[in-house]
């Protein structure tokens, strides 16, 4: 970027919130999975006007403009492909209102989504979405990517949680969509089409969040089964029961071995499925849930099934899933994660899929996630050799096939960005990805914002 250009950023937003050394700029080009390219600078604004005069000389002098969050997405989305301007948010990170009357929070997009649900739950409330990154990830990132997370089966994503935005326009137009009430339809559902399009769209600079009343009590059920089919037959059979737990995650047998090794639980050897649940509520409906939840998972061959409203309790049997993400490390250097979504009645199909795969192309594949909504979080473990990386991308693209054909779709919570880019054709046809397109090319023509992500240039 010419000197010019970076004098005036500095301006604008004043020379102490940019980051012009190489060192500095260099922890830009990367998030939780991805690398891309080192950015020209990085700036830390404090304000829309700032963000809107950024983008008004990115026009001008055509350069990139990256938002970012905190950086811990896994598909690239947040990160550079071609150099420019990376925008981060940690200096717009005020919880600007709490109305209890109206359950509805007022928040920047560089709050950190726990720091909020902590601060909402001192008043009775609750902000359901909690992806696995949730205690230092931020909300505008959250929205940007449409983040979802184990309570997503009973509460839903966060777009279901935002009904409002203050948003700049790749041009540099500062406009509010939605509303503060729970209803609205006046106009296009603008809030909607923001949400989720990783900020390619526009750069989000405020956001107006629905609450709910904090739930009384909470039980929390450890399932362990022999035979990871059976795992998968259990959680089926709880949702064709009625019930509705708040969160039903799902660990394979490689899974459980991983976390086991790392932060050891107890658990019995040879355990080939696992289900972790909680069910909310008043805590005489939460006592009823989970007996029958304990009926049903021995019915379908349970070997042991634990119950506890203990809190301490709870969070010990959450161990094995929370140190997950980090001890698929113990197998191999190089995480592929995939994150696919298929109906509830084909996740017995999709695991057996996977085991075939695994034995295939000779790589460790690893599946746990949400299954209450049929969302696998898929990782494929290799050594940084060009043989493991030439199976892997083979991996990939066979998951991927028999995803859809098992009626789902490619990501159910991490995004498009760059990583998964090249697979979007496999599930959109030509002629929606047009659409999508022409709606880029309206909101900005120059394009400017997040250049190269969703779609293949």
């Amino acid at each position: 970027m010419d000197i010019k250009v970076i004098d005036e950023i500095k301006k604008i937003v004043g020379e102490k919130n940019c980051l012009t050394s190489l060192e500095d700029r260099k922890c830009y080009s990367y998030d939780a999975r991805t690398d891309g390219a080192i950015p020209d600078l990085v700036v830390f604004p404090s304000s829309a006007k700032e963000v809107s005069s950024i983008l008004i000389l990115a026009n001008q002098y055509l350069f990139p403009v990256i938002p970012r969050g905190q950086g811990t997405g896994l598909t690239g989305g947040s990160i550079p492909i071609n150099g420019g301007v990376v925008l981060t948010f940690t200096r717009m990170n005020r919880i600007l209102e709490i109305d209890t009357k109206n359950l509805i929070a007022i928040v920047e997009p560089g709050v950190i989504t726990f720091d909020l649900q902590q601060e909402v739950a001192r008043y009775g409330l609750f902000y359901p979405p909690d992806p696995a990154s949730y205690k230092y990830s931020s909300i505008g990132g959250n929205a940007a990517e449409c983040a979802g997370g184990p309570n997503s089966l009973k509460y839903g994503v966060t777009r279901d949680y935002v009904l409002g935005l203050e948003v700049v326009q790749p041009t540099g137009e500062i406009i509010q969509t939605g509303v503060k009430t729970m209803k609205g339809v006046v106009g296009y559902d603008l809030t909607r089409l923001f949400v989720g399009s990783e900020g390619t769209l526009g750069v989000i600079t405020k956001i107006i969040l629905k609450l709910i009343p904090l739930p009384e009590a909470k039980a929390t059920i450890l399932a362990l089964f022999q035979e990871v089919e059976d795992a998968a037959e259990a959680v089926s059979a709880i949702i064709a029961a009625k019930i509705v737990p708040s969160t039903m995650e799902f660990m394979d047998k490689a899974s459980i071995k991983c976390s086991e090794q790392a932060n050891p639980m107890g658990l019995p050897e040879g355990i080939g499925g696992l289900l972790l649940i909680e069910v909310d509520g008043d805590r005489d409906s939460i006592k009823v849930q989970a007996e029958k939840i304990k009926k049903i998972v021995f019915e379908k061959k349970a070997i042991q099934c634990s119950v506890t409203e203990d809190p301490k309790e709870a969070d010990r049997l959450w161990q094995a899933r929370r140190t997950l993400s980090q001890a698929t490390y113990n197998l191999n250097p190089v995480k592929i994660a995939e994150d696919v979504v298929v109906p509830r009645s084909n996740i017995p199909n999709l695991i057996r899929a996977l085991e075939e795969m695994e034995k295939k192309f000779g790589i460790p594949i690893l599946s746990f996630g949400h299954a209450g909504d049929g969302n696998f979080h898929v990782s494929i473990m290799i050594k940084d050799t060009p043989e493991d990386r030439a199976r892997a991308e083979e991996a990939v693209k066979a998951i991927f096939e028999e995803t859809l054909r098992l009626g789902g779709t490619l990501s159910g919570e991490h995004g498009i960005g760059t990583s998964k880019s090249a697979y979007i054709g496999m599930e959109l046809s030509p002629e929606v990805i047009a659409t999508m397109k022409k709606i880029k090319r309206l909101f900005d023509p120059n394009n400017i914002l997040n250049p190269g992500k969703i779609f293949l240039e």
